[in-house]
């Protein structure tokens, strides 16, 4: 915990000096253009990958960067994306996966999760991904990992479609949306091609949409 707060004080002493006007223009105010739901897992850090200022992104970050299907009973998620494009207006929508994840793991390893219960519901929403990975044949575990990581991005953007706020504004073409497989160990990203319906490197098409 000291090396937290001793990075506070670094933060207060040496960055916010240096951002002390965009600070002030942030105090009252935001506009970011880009809603990126990621995962939880602490080495996905949004803003250090894609290089953004405070204010630049509106961020949702759980397990296994998921968006449950518009339902009765919204939560959190569909809260905050709601927001996220009916008042903040953004631009674009980002669902970011990677490498090595904790959550895609257990349900591709079909890991035993009883004594993490709301864990296991919450990767019900994964489901429809589970069920296509499953489908195909895998050369090794590592493999069927990656396929599940790339289809839960595929699903995650598919129930983000059924949220009234993102169908009207995919409907009157002001929102975009990207599928994203951040690599850990290589720093690459693959997006996906939604017309191709494949995902491929980031750098090489750097105007690669979903939808």
């Amino acid at each position: 915990m000291q090396a937290i707060i001793d990075g506070f004080l670094k933060f207060q002493q040496d960055a916010f000096p240096k951002r002390s006007e965009l600070f002030r223009k942030l105090a009252t105010s935001q506009n970011p253009s880009v809603l990126f739901i990621t995962c939880s897992d602490s080495r996905v850090v949004p803003e250090l990958l894609t290089q953004q200022e405070p204010g630049d992104l509106f961020v949702i970050r759980n397990a296994g960067n998921i968006v449950p299907g518009y339902g009765p009973e919204p939560g959190g998620v569909t809260a905050t994306v709601e927001y996220a494009v009916a008042a903040l207006g953004v631009s674009d929508i980002v669902i970011c996966g990677h490498s090595d994840c904790g959550a895609m793991t257990a349900i591709a390893s079909c890991a035993c999760l009883d004594h993490m219960p709301a864990v296991a519901g919450w990767l019900r929403h994964a489901d429809a991904a589970k069920a296509v990975n499953a489908g195909r044949g895998h050369e090794s575990a590592q493999a069927r990992l990656d396929g599940m990581v790339r289809e839960n991005v595929i699903a995650q953007l598919a129930n983000i479609k059924t949220h009234p706020s993102v169908a009207l504004a995919l409907e009157q073409g002001r929102l975009r949306l990207h599928g994203w497989v951040y690599d850990i160990e290589s720093g690459t990203i693959e997006a996906l091609d939604g017309a191709a319906k494949r995902f491929v490197p980031l750098a090489d098409f750097p105007q690669t949409r979903a939808a």
